[in-house]
């Protein structure tokens, strides 16, 4: 399996016991990660939605937001000794067991 997550995993908690921080307590990090999720949410409406984004408006790109949730993501999966790499590897395998026979629409 390819690690993709690890380094990035690692580079964040490099960082926070350089500067001697502790990661947030798990609800706050759930907290923030529902923040940043908002954040996404609103800019998909504003780029796709009925909503559009006012001109005034901070400009925001889709890889940016993503980007975000997924050091959200980092930080809760190192203060709790979770391989993001194993965990999305889990999910795939599960949807292509789960979906392997399944048709979709286009």
């Amino acid at each position: 399996m390819h690690q993709v997550m690890q380094k990035q995993q690692q580079e964040i908690d490099s960082w926070f016991k350089e500067k001697g921080w502790s990661y947030w307590s798990p609800l706050s990090i759930l907290a923030r990660l529902m923040e940043e999720t908002g954040e996404f949410a609103r800019l998909v409406n504003h780029l796709f939605g009925d909503k559009p984004k006012r001109s005034e408006g901070a400009d925001q790109r889709l890889e940016d937001e993503l980007g975000d949730i997924l050091y959200t993501l980092a930080c809760f999966g190192n203060s709790h000794n979770i391989d993001l790499d194993a965990a999305l590897q889990k999910s795939i395998d599960k949807v292509n067991n789960r979906d392997s026979e399944r048709k979709f629409k286009n």
